[in-house]
């Protein structure tokens, strides 16, 4: 098996700029292509330890960040092409890489039906899949990031796949995306966290993605049985509140923050249906990251005695 690290920078930037770079992340191929920089420095950095599949190979997403035009080259402003289609505004040359990582996350959340998908992130630890559910600024990065680096396999940042009438979670390991106050967070958290480019002024402020495959099984593809759902919400100055959340309430939250929960009817009924039968749900506020931390660890050990 091949992975980016096995060739040479020349090597892996001229592949990259013929667009013949294939990438497998979880179930999928993405085929990248650019001459950009900084995607070259983000991909290397934190995709290093992913597997490249051959020019031949058949990719599930095609992706491109280029000018439009030599006007655009020297205006430093790029496009981000899927398949040929521009679904977004032009945008900063600087910003190429965080803009790769949206796009990503894009493509799965707008295709792959074939999975009920929630917006959370997902990680394992004893072979225990917890689900973090979250809107926006609720503190799920910064949570997943300190689990990842304290030892939890990171599933996803974004997508909690689960086939059709399981309660499993399939892996779709990529890095975990950061934003403003939660990155100095992290870095006072754990000095040897590496981050890949940090993209400021963008419209979510200052971005930056941490390498998050830190496990020696990070790319796995069994699928974990999921069996806690933690609904975190971050509160300056407050205690650690951990409470049971009733399977009602956290079924209709996820259903609404699902990507593809009412396209997919009865299926996506019957199989949030079998996922809230086989988990614990809680809500947690926090404001300290260890406590925080301490009260998960405690749930899993009450998971494995169980």
């Amino acid at each position: 098996m091949t992975q980016l690290k096995d060739i040479t920078d020349s090597e892996a930037k001229d592949t990259l700029v013929r667009g013949e770079l294939r990438l497998k992340v979880g179930p999928y191929i993405y085929c990248i292509q650019s001459s950009e920089s900084v995607v070259f420095d983000g991909l290397r950095k934190l995709y290093n330890d992913y597997q490249m599949l051959p020019v031949e190979s058949f990719s599930d997403y095609h992706l491109s960040l280029r000018p439009a035009n030599l006007i655009q080259k020297w205006r430093k402003k790029i496009d981000f092409y899927s398949d040929g289609y521009r679904p977004f505004n032009r945008i900063n040359a600087q910003h190429a890489f965080a803009f790769l990582e949206w796009g990503m996350n894009w493509c799965v959340s707008t295709g792959s039906n074939e999975y009920l998908k929630l917006h959370a992130a997902v990680l394992s630890k004893n072979g225990i899949g917890l689900i973090l559910p979250g809107l926006p600024g609720v503190g799920k990065s910064t949570l997943t990031a300190a689990l990842c680096l304290t030892g939890w396999r990171v599933l996803s940042d974004e997508h909690a796949l689960i086939p059709f009438g399981t309660n499993k979670l399939v892996p779709l390991c990529r890095p975990i995306s950061l934003k403003n106050k939660s990155i100095e967070i992290i870095k006072s958290f754990d000095p040897s966290v590496v981050l890949g480019p940090e993209s400021q002024d963008t419209h979510k402020g200052t971005v930056a993605h941490m390498k998050a495959d830190m496990a020696s099984d990070s790319h796995d593809s069994e699928l974990i049985p999921a069996y806690l759902i933690i609904f975190p919400r971050y509160s300056p100055e407050s205690k650690l509140v951990l409470n049971k959340k009733p399977k009602t309430e956290a079924f209709m939250f996820a259903g609404l923050h699902s990507f593809n929960y009412s396209l997919l009817s009865q299926i996506g009924f019957d199989t949030m249906s079998t996922l809230m039968d086989a988990v614990n749900c809680y809500d947690l506020i926090y404001s300290d990251l260890e406590k925080a931390l301490q009260a998960i660890e405690k749930l899993v050990l009450e998971v494995s005695s169980s």
